[in-house]
């Protein structure tokens, strides 16, 4: 018997709160293997190269952005961390944040034609940080021009006395409630340490695998028939403009942007929308995540905190404008995206050479090497 729609969206919600969970199961878990280790990756750093590899690390060790450009922030306003070095860092950890996002896509992964469009969503994600970092590390080198701007904003600021305050999100907050109780009853089995942290990933990836495989399959019936072709004819309009700002208002609204671009993978597998129009989503989600630097800077008295928090912003905003209005060059990550999946469609072990060779061989051994 087919269940009333009501019911599905229900469902659809109690999934994605499940597969939140899973995210943070993960997280945490990661924690466990030595807390603050991510902080000493990006104090051991001696040049922008080791920076830009030290925030891909360091954001794969806590899987958000949010976390290390927060923990960045900390060691530039403590003196700990030079400007110079901190900028190359921040733009590293746009690109360390997409491979949760590409993670959540192998939960299709053994059905070919879900886990290829899943694929093509996430990894698109990986390339257009790719390209905006390829375009302005170098222009940063050179000229310094995104560290210019942000501490003449940054002046600004502080010329016009604007405060900030600390924000927290309501959903974020429902999630660490379940969260707790998931690690309390873990807690119960395993004490605190490497134990529990194994556990946590194995439980987490179990959640989130099983919660996305339902997910896919109810957001299927849900979205299906005129809400489907209504979502997409919304993101077709404006020239990506309603995607974007979507993508932000959703990001504000989770204080990260793991959650958002996560969510839309399985969207996308599911054929709820398309890879063209999650694309400018996940734009406004890389402008949207950089509220939280941006808050924890402006909540202190330290200047050059400001001044990173709004390199990260003038970053995405300015990789989106050189990328983003150009027809030309615009679904250039979107098109090595799906060559992508294509390719590891036919051939399943590209799949985990791509993710170690991206996320872990190429920034840690770049760190030990250059640090």
């Amino acid at each position: 018997m087919a269940l009333p729609t009501w019911v599905r969206v229900l469902l659809a919600f109690a999934l994605l709160y499940l597969f939140l969970i899973g995210v943070g199961l993960l997280e945490e878990g990661i924690r466990q293997f030595g807390d603050g280790f991510e902080t000493q990756v990006l104090a051991s750093v001696g040049n922008p190269l080791a920076g830009l590899l030290a925030g891909i690390a360091a954001t794969v060790i806590v899987q958000s952005s949010s976390i290390s450009t927060a923990t960045i922030v900390g060691l530039v306003g403590s003196g700990t961390l030079p400007v110079n070095l901190a900028v190359p860092m921040i733009m590293g950890a746009n690109i360390g944040t997409t491979i949760t996002n590409t993670l959540v896509s192998l939960g299709s992964l053994r059905r070919p034609v879900e886990f290829q469009r899943a694929f093509a969503a996430a990894t698109m994600h990986d390339f257009f940080n790719l390209i905006a970092v390829a375009v302005l590390f170098p222009i940063e080198l050179l000229t310094g021009v995104l560290s210019r701007t942000a501490t003449s904003l940054a002046g600004a600021l502080s010329r016009a006395g604007i405060g900030g305050a600390e924000a927290d999100s309501p959903i974020r907050t429902a999630v660490k409630a379940g969260l707790a109780v998931a690690e309390g009853l873990l807690e119960r089995v395993v004490n605190p340490g490497v134990g529990l942290g194994v556990v946590m990933l194995i439980v987490g990836i179990s959640v989130l695998f099983a919660s996305l495989r339902f997910v896919t399959t109810n957001m299927r019936a849900v979205m299906a028939g005129r809400i489907e072709q209504a979502m997409n004819r919304l993101l077709d309009r404006g020239g990506g403009l309603p995607g974007i700002l979507m993508g932000i208002l959703i990001t504000l609204a989770v204080m990260t942007s793991t959650i958002t671009t996560s969510i839309l993978v399985p969207m996308v597998a599911a054929g709820v929308l398309t890879v063209r129009n999650a694309y400018p989503v996940t734009l406004g989600a890389n402008i949207g995540t950089t509220a939280t630097a941006l808050l924890a800077a402006l909540a202190v008295d330290q200047p050059t905190a400001l001044v990173i928090a709004l390199v990260h912003l003038l970053f995405n905003l300015t990789a989106i404008a050189l990328i983003y209005p150009v027809p030309a060059i615009r679904y250039v990550p979107v098109r090595l995206a799906e060559r992508l999946s294509r390719a590891a469609v036919k051939n399943r072990s590209l799949v985990g050479v791509y993710v170690a060779g991206l996320f872990i061989v190429t920034p840690f051994v770049g760190v030990l090497l250059l640090g």
